[in-house]
């Protein structure tokens, strides 16, 4: 695996090198599979933590130089860290405004979705602040920090393995993962941060120090909103309670406090966000033109004319024409699945580990948009339950790469190709999952 991290450093750009970087990133999960094939049959897998972690950290190490051209995040992190630093509100403020005129630079013209305000939580944005001081070297600041809480999100899971019984090699699955290591250190997403975040409040939440452990997880909120869909089962269980919610509330909520109140609501960035993003979105995909094949959209229609003629107020039934289209009606369907598989997460069904996997799991399969570093969220517990659908995805889903850089259809062979190999292993490895309960 060593010897594939340093190819993909030698290879530079991946963008630019988009076949050779997905025949390396292939070596380099069989070389996992491998590693994890000898590790779960050595009498000795529980010995070497220390050694393990080393191998984890210099596979990070190895692709910190690697020029983040898979994806535009990392530019705009350092842009709205500036804007930041600058006494703007970047939640108000977009790249196009002209209030930021004078920040431009030749960074400024690579950014995507220069009319959109930022998406990322207060934390967030102070550590992209923090890293943009540095001027030319802010995007490798951001990296080596990403890298560092990637680093401390192995640690903890290693530590969390052994609390919860797992088998000692399983965490490998996670901390030697190539898809990990790429979108952390490699392509500087902030995700790894907010689940060395979420992992920090899994451990205490492990030793039953509620009050900890909401504090832990009100700092992922606020480095990335996905830790604020726990709270419902973790306060619910034993190690959490009111102590966890309330500390993740009211830390969460002091740190958006002051933008909500510049803002006089939601910050306009995540609405655009939620009704307009799509991409690679498991169930979304399928469901939006099968809507479209029945039109839906039409019938529902038809039926708001006849709700008009019986009932009148023509101009109040009028608002509701422009959200008759398939793709919303689809994100509408799949909210109502979020918000099952949420409550379906208290129910105290199974090892706790797979309870994570299935709540992170099912949210990722319920959203319009799904890009490779969204899976980070499931797979600290899918490496915790030996899942080998969600492992198996994490190599698969590289391909969807080919459809945001080299402008190759997603649908429908694309899609079926990232998909349906893990779906096809996940439904033939229906098996009873070892672990502890919370």
């Amino acid at each position: 695996m060593l010897a594939t991290q340093l190819a993909l450093a030698v290879l530079g750009d991946p963008a630019r090198h988009l076949g050779v970087f997905l025949v390396l990133e292939t070596l380099a999960f069989s070389a996992l599979g491998w590693a994890g094939w000898w590790l779960a049959r050595s009498p000795r897998a529980g010995e070497g933590a220390g050694a393990l972690l080393l191998v984890a950290a210099l596979l990070r190490l190895l692709l910190l130089p690697l020029p983040a051209t898979l994806s535009a995040d990392l530019g705009r992190y350092v842009w709205d860290g500036r804007v930041l630093l600058a006494g703007e509100n970047p939640y108000r403020e977009a790249p196009d405004s002209p209030r930021l005129a004078e920040l431009r630079n030749d960074a400024w013209s690579r950014l995507h979705h220069k009319s959109v305000p930022t998406v990322y939580p207060p934390l967030a944005l102070g550590v992209f602040a923090l890293a943009s001081a540095a001027g030319d070297q802010a995007a490798l600041w951001l990296k080596a920090t990403f890298g560092l809480a990637d680093c401390l999100a192995c640690w903890l899971l290693l530590h969390l393995a052994r609390g919860l019984g797992s088998p000692p090699q399983r965490w490998i699955w996670y901390a030697w993962n190539p898809l990990v290591c790429l979108e952390g250190a490699g392509m500087g997403h902030l995700d790894t941060l907010a689940v060395a975040l979420l992992l920090a409040g899994a451990w205490a939440f492990w030793l039953r120090r509620g009050a900890l452990a909401g504090t832990w997880v009100g700092l992922g909120i606020v480095a990335k909103l996905a830790p604020l869909f726990v709270l419902p089962a973790w306060g619910r269980a034993r190690g959490g309670g009111p102590k966890l919610v309330l500390a993740a509330l009211a830390l969460a909520f002091a740190l958006w406090l002051p933008f909500l109140v510049d803002l006089g609501g939601i910050p306009p960035g995540l609405l655009i966000y939620g009704i307009s993003w799509e991409f690679d979105g498991p169930l979304y995909e399928p469901l939006w033109r099968g809507l479209a094949w029945l039109r839906l959209d039409h019938w529902l229609a038809v039926q708001l004319d006849h709700a008009k003629a019986w009932l009148g107020h023509d101009s109040w039934w009028n608002h509701f024409y422009p959200y008759l289209y398939p793709q919303l009606l689809a994100k509408m369907v799949l909210g109502l699945g979020a918000l099952a598989v949420i409550l379906n997460s208290l129910r105290p069904r199974g090892p706790w580990p797979s309870r994570n996997r299935r709540l992170f799991g099912g949210l990722l399969l319920c959203s319009a948009t799904v890009y490779p570093w969204y899976l980070l969220w499931v797979l600290p517990w899918a490496a915790l339950t030996a899942h080998r659908g969600w492992l198996l995805l994490s190599a698969s889903i590289l391909l969807s790469y080919l459809a945001q850089l080299r402008g190759i259809s997603l649908w429908p062979w694309l899609y079926l190709l990232v998909w349906a190999p893990a779906a096809a292993v996940s439904w033939l490895d229906r098996r009873p999952e070892p672990g502890a309960s919370a």
